[in-house]
């Protein structure tokens, strides 16, 4: 039997556009929690950025593909950014307060740079969680072959259909790329590592 590739170049297009949505609205939501004062605020805000997470499938599935992946993966980003932005040396920000520096230019010169590996594992894991989203797009965009039909529909549309063989080749194509990708995060750590003289 023929097997489809759409659903490989689907799902990469929809990963994609989601990790670059995703990847912003959560560093930059993570560095906005940060600023809070009020804690009760923080509080809510910190729920509603997280609800996401743990909501079923069918209450987030009124999304469009790529907006399903944002909204699913963005807990992700958001938790990782904004833990990695709280590891920062608060007397480095202080440090370029007293310079003179500006909010803005504090975040990406200072509070960016050094807790880039954990924003960027938070990226990584957040691809790969919109790469594998399954519920939310079946359940608004559907599984229509060469349209809405990504890795995770197109494994279960295989399945249903007794069709092992495709079920099996999608499987292994998920499983390669996010190997591929925990492997590239592992040796950027490594990297990150030897070049901080850990």
């Amino acid at each position: 039997m023929m097997i489809d590739y759409s659903p490989i170049w689907i799902s990469f297009k929809c990963a994609a556009f989601s990790i670059f949505i995703t990847f912003f609205l959560g560093l930059f939501a993570a560095r906005w929690m940060m600023t809070l004062k009020n804690k009760v605020i923080q509080l809510i805000f910190d729920g509603i950025f997280t609800l996401p997470l743990v909501l079923p499938p069918t209450v987030m599935g009124f999304f469009a593909t790529v907006i399903a992946a944002v909204v699913i993966s963005f807990p992700i980003m958001y938790r990782s950014a904004r833990g990695a932005l709280e590891q920062v040396d608060e007397d480095l920000v202080a440090a370029a307060r007293t310079l003179g520096m500006s909010e803005t230019s504090i975040f990406f010169k200072i509070l960016v740079p050094n807790a880039l590996p954990g924003i960027i594992s938070g990226g990584v894991l957040s691809f790969a969680r919109g790469l594998g989203e399954f519920g939310a797009t079946a359940m608004l965009a559907g599984n229509i072959v060469g349209k809405t039909r990504t890795l995770p529909l197109a494994v279960y549309g295989e399945v249903v259909s007794s069709d092992m063989h495709s079920a099996s080749f999608y499987v292994v194509v998920i499983i390669a790329i996010c190997f591929t990708a925990v492997i590239l995060l592992n040796i950027y750590q490594l990297w990150v590592k030897k070049k901080r003289g850990y």
